[in-house]
């Protein structure tokens, strides 16, 4: 039985070679960072979403129980911060309906407003029997630090205002 020498070979790497090595490099990233910086944005935005819709679902649970939305939204009891890095959050109550607002603090990224709003309990109910219907959740078409318009109920439908679309699940 014959033994062999093992010697590590040994690769020579020439300035070439190496800018070979570079460029690759150099060309991978330019395909992959705006792949990567989208994801990012979408993150970022995926907060707003998740927090207004968080609201929506708190504001009909108070409502359920205090027969009134809330003016505030750590009454909510969700926990939720009124601002993060990237959203600001608030929102606005009518004596028909609650608005909460996601108004993102970041140029690229969009801002998000949801709609909880009373509606008759039973085509046959008393006028005053209410209740609270589906939410809305909706997007700004465009990105910015603006406040998105509010969605509205009428006849019948919940509609997204203007400059925004609804978010489907």
């Amino acid at each position: 039985m014959r033994q062999e020498n093992s010697k590590p070979a040994i690769i020579s790497v020439d300035g070439c070679g190496c800018l070979v090595l570079l460029m690759c490099i150099g060309v991978m990233g330019a395909i992959a960072l705006p792949s990567v910086l989208s994801m990012a944005s979408k993150a970022k935005q995926s907060e707003g979403k998740q927090y207004v819709s968080s609201l929506n679902k708190g504001q009909q649970a108070y409502y359920a129980e205090k027969n009134a939305f809330s003016t505030s939204i750590e009454a909510l009891g969700l926990g939720l911060k009124t601002e993060t890095t990237n959203y600001k959050y608030s929102l606005r109550v009518t004596k028909q309906a609650a608005f909460n607002y996601g108004v993102s603090k970041q140029k690229k990224a969009k801002s998000y407003v949801g709609g909880v709003f009373l509606v008759p309990a039973a085509p046959n109910a008393p006028k005053n029997a209410m209740i609270t219907s589906s939410t809305i959740l909706c997007k700004a078409d465009s990105p910015g630090t603006i406040e998105p318009a509010e969605p509205t109920y009428q006849n019948g439908k919940l509609m997204c205002g203007k400059g925004t679309t609804e978010v489907t699940k």
